[in-house]
């Protein structure tokens, strides 16, 4: 048997070094990088022998014969060359790997040293990990014990380390556990400043607390009862283990309880008075007694809730098995597994009733629920029987036979629908104002775990052995969602809000949340046929994941949801454009604008500026050749010719009058400023190099942005400073007159339209507002 060591390179992510070692001679247990040792690697071994490796050149500098025992840590000490090793026997060693001197020695009797860490800040101190969850803090100067930490965790700890210059130790352990300790007390010992902690064993069941989503409970295999925030962990908090006598159990500790009662397999919560009293009640494994729980305390409850005929010696073999909180939050019913149904006062702990003459069910209770108008308590029976109950006055009131033994159900109180599991893996759906099975669900191929309901009642998830989370649709009674994991989902919630749902899955700490897509976006809630096979989808992380491939399926989704807006969206609306105010607001004040931004005095003309080249005069700029600068001297003569030659957007316009396309010189107009732009419009009239036939063009493009009913403000920018600079022109041409004549009835067409809008918009918005005062 062979064990290898292998380097990879950062950069590159290649691997750089692989070194092979067999097990029987030289087991790595331990690595460490020493501090300014260049490429160098100090690798401790099962057998004892440590070695020291150079990566880069693949070569053993030096090998260490070992204490005679396995080594379980290796820690850089803050002073240069020393090394403090942990061994299997407890043992620490303080070695100098330099000069390979052994500086001092410890013994820890608490069995292998798990972890290492010194202390930073000016205090020598070394603190030691176990496996039973006790740290030892040992003073290097004085070489002695310092003090113990114990208790410091449930189960081993795995690691631990001192903030650099802070005095202050982050551990972790096997407990799922995560602890700071400051050391600012007198004797040397640390007290625990914060701390962040899950479920040592699996969870079991979860459920939301309250309204807002934000808080979810988590009954776990540990025996612990914790709350968790969906915001924020901070918000995290434990509600402890259950305990027969809680006195007792503080004195005995957490390690020697013996009064510990076993781990919560089912519980239910209501937020209505848990100010005022206990708002959580829970059953345990195997045991006959429910506990209640305070949410506001953090802490157990004060009652414990068992009928009185049961003594100690009939309790053997009898536990419960399902609970509810009513509404109001004033009592709760309990099933157990004789087939009694018992109702309790929460604020008393006094029992208030039983259901049935002598019992309620033949079988063993399987769920028990209560409306939200406390009219009826429904039980249902391993015999396959489903009971309704006068809640007051406890009294029978009408059967249904299932004909199959059902496994669980669930009640959504707001819309009277009941969800019952069975035990051939189908679903049923009653309606309790009718009493009726109202749906039938099948598909799951394995036992059904848990069920939640979505908040408005239109949803039933299902969770199964299967490794699928199957979500039904009640109004159309159809599967619309289906998604298959690699571990299978023991309990799920959904947010009182809608938008997540919570999974908690077989040997596995965490709990998982899923977003609630048709939230965020358009989802097209189909029918999935019979012979769905689903795919395996990863459970979620906080890690973030590649990219994957988009099948032929999300691709046809995201076509169907993609939606492109228009640039029209009705032929009788005006459209205008996405430009700035600045590009045609201040277009019939431009005049104002240079006067006002006129310089009071003139330019002054540099002495003399060589570097310069000479430009010809003219709209578009070129430079001047040394033909024209003969002799050094230049006509003083202006050539007109020059100055009328013909801009892009003149030539496009020309081109329109023939192909009656207008949207060449349009696009030109909307990527030039105020300026330019009345520098192209005086340029239309003849004075100025233009012609009679390229101004008509012009009004002609402005009455193609008309019947378009785009750009309509650009249009009327554009129009008005046309006017304003060619208005002599028009008079005096009858083909401009007839252009500007036919604009005219079309503007007024328009803007009596648009008043009529404007007129209707202005009468609904006044009913409204008369309508709610």
């Amino acid at each position: 048997m062979w064990c290898s060591f292998v380097c990879f390179c950062s950069q590159q992510r290649e691997e750089y070094l692989q070194l092979d070692f067999d097990k029987t001679v030289f087991a790595i247990s331990a690595i460490l990088h020493p501090h300014t040792y260049m490429n160098k690697i100090l690798l401790g071994s099962e057998q004892g022998p440590l070695q020291l490796w150079n990566v880069k050149s693949n070569k053993l500098l030096y090998t260490f014969p070992g204490w005679g025992a396995g080594v379980t840590v290796l820690e850089q000490a803050p002073a240069v060359d020393v090394i403090a090793i942990g061994l299997v026997t407890g043992h620490i060693i303080a070695h100098n790997i330099k000069f390979d001197e052994t500086l001092m020695k410890f013994q820890q009797d608490w069995g292998p040293i798990t972890a290492l860490s010194f202390r930073t800040d000016g205090h020598p101190v070394l603190a030691a990990g176990s496996p039973v969850g006790h740290i030892g803090l040992w003073d290097l100067e004085e070489k002695k014990l310092l003090g113990q930490m114990r208790d410091a965790h449930s189960t081993a700890i795995s690691g631990m380390s001192f903030v650099q210059g802070e005095p202050l130790l982050i551990t972790n352990g096997a407990d799922n556990a995560i602890r700071v300790w400051i050391f600012d007390g007198p004797g040397g010992n640390g007290r625990l400043l914060r701390y962040r902690m899950g479920h040592s064993a699996p969870p079991t069941k979860i459920r939301h607390h309250g309204q807002n989503g934000q808080q979810i409970l988590s009954a776990g295999q540990d025996g612990t009862l914790q709350s968790f925030s969906t915001v924020h962990e901070r918000f995290n908090k434990s509600l402890g283990r259950g305990s027969i006598n809680k006195k007792k159990s503080k004195k005995k500790g957490l390690r020697n309880d013996t009064m510990a009662l076993p781990p919560i397999t089912t519980f239910a919560t209501e937020v209505a008075r848990q100010n005022d009293w206990d708002g959580i009640i829970a059953c345990h494994q195997g045991y006959v007694t429910c506990t209640t729980w305070n949410y506001q305390k953090s802490s157990m409850g004060i009652h414990k809730l068992k009928p009185k005929d049961i003594s100690k010696n009939k309790s053997l073999g009898i536990y419960a098995t399902a609970v509810d909180i009513t509404s109001c939050g004033n009592f709760a019913v309990i099933g157990l597994s004789t087939g009694h149904v018992d109702k309790y006062n929460m604020q008393s702990g006094i029992h208030r009733g039983r259901y049935g003459e002598e019992k309620a069910h033949e079988g063993c209770i399987r769920g028990v629920a209560v409306d939200g108008l406390n009219q009826f308590t429904i039980t249902i029976g391993s015999e396959g029987l489903i009971k309704f109950w006068k809640f007051k006055t406890t009294t029978f009131a009408h059967s249904i036979d299932l004909s199959t033994s059902p496994n669980k159900m669930l009640l959504h109180r707001d819309s009277g629908i009941l969800g019952i599991a069975m035990d051939d893996f189908s679903i049923k759906v009653l309606d309790i104002e009718t009493r009726k099975i109202v749906r039938k669900y099948s598909g799951h191929q394995g036992q059904i775990n848990d069920m939640t309901f979505s908040p408005d009642g239109r949803w039933l998830i299902t969770a199964s052995m299967d490794c699928t989370i199957r979500t039904w649709d009640l109004p159309s009674g159809c599967l619309i969602d289906c998604f298959l994991l690699d571990s299978a989902a023991v309990s799920i919630t959904m947010s009182p809000t809608g938008d997540f749902l919570a999974s908690s899955h077989v040997d596995d700490l965490g709990i998982y949340l899923w977003s609630n897509r048709s939230l965020f976006s358009l989802v097209s809630l189909r029918p999935l046929p019979s012979d769905y096979e689903p795919s395996v989808i990863t459970l979620p992380g906080t890690c973030s994941t590649e990219v994957e491939d988009v099948t032929d399926e999300d691709e046809t989704n995201d076509e169907m949801i993609q939606y492109e807006s228009p640039q029209q969206l009705g032929e009788t609306i005006v459209t205008l454009s996405l430009l700035p105010e600045s590009r045609w607001k201040n277009l019939l004040s431009l005049d104002i604008i240079k006067q006002k931004n006129k310089p009071k005095e003139p330019p002054k003309v540099p002495k003399s500026a060589p570097f310069f080249i000479p430009t010809l005069p003219g709209l578009i700029p070129q430079f001047a050749s040394v033909e024209h600068e003969s002799n050094g001297q230049q006509s003083k003569v202006v050539n007109f010719g020059i100055l009328a030659q013909k801009s892009e957007f003149y030539l496009k316009l020309e081109e329109a009058l023939k192909n009656s396309n207008y949207k060449p010189p349009l696009s030109i107009l909307k990527d030039m400023g105020p300026s330019n732009i009345e520098t192209e419009l005086r340029g239309l009239s003849p004075d100025g190099g233009g012609s009679i036939e390229v101004m008509q063009s012009f009004l002609r493009m402005i009455e193609a942005m008309l019947n378009t009913k785009c750009d309509f403000e650009l249009a009327q920018a554009y129009l008005a400073l046309f006017l304003k600079l060619h208005f002599k022109i028009i008079c005096s041409e009858p083909t401009l007159l007839a252009e500007v004549s036919r604009l005219s009835n079309q503007l007024e067409e328009i803007w009596i339209h648009l008043q009529t809008l404007f007129n209707q918009n202005i009468c609904i918005l006044n009913y409204i507002k008369t309508a709610l005062l």
